[in-house]
């Protein structure tokens, strides 16, 4: 077990099982399909880290993401929609478009939350593995159990 502190963008505490990119996770392309899936797999196929993976109710463990100015309403849509991740946990900074996604969420969903944790730092991304368990606690620090 190993913990890590990283900065809250959008609060919460969840447990979920870790799924983990090394790559930027492009949230149009990956998550396009959500709405006619029953559970929101990976449809990126640039991402082999992600492709075909199950990221619903997932912790989804990545260093930041890339893509259109589409991402933010994705992910906003998809924790309205009960398709979400359980909770988005960067490496790195988070950019604009991923945290307004996040934010909205946290603001506007009243029943479903998506918390997000930002700069957990590079061991954060080397250490996490598919699979792990992954506890996120309100105050911003991440517990990853094998």
């Amino acid at each position: 077990m190993k913990e890590f502190k990283g900065r809250v963008i959008a609060k919460g505490a969840v447990t979920a099982e870790a799924v983990v990119t090394k790559q930027g996770f492009n949230t149009l392309a990956s998550m396009q399909m959500m709405f006619i899936q029953s559970k929101t797999k990976c449809v990126d196929q640039s991402n082999p880290d992600l492709y075909k993976k199950l990221l619903q109710g997932k912790a989804l463990c990545l260093p930041q993401t890339i893509g259109s100015t589409t991402g933010g309403m994705f992910l906003y849509s998809a924790v309205k929609s009960g398709k979400a991740p359980a909770c988005l946990l960067f490496a790195k900074e988070i950019d604009s478009l991923a945290a307004a996604g996040a934010v909205l969420a946290d603001v506007w969903s009243d029943d479903a939350k998506m918390p997000t944790i930002d700069k957990l730092g590079d061991d954060f991304l080397n250490y996490v593995q598919d699979g792990d368990t992954v506890t996120v606690k309100e105050d911003g620090t991440v517990i990853v159990d094998r």
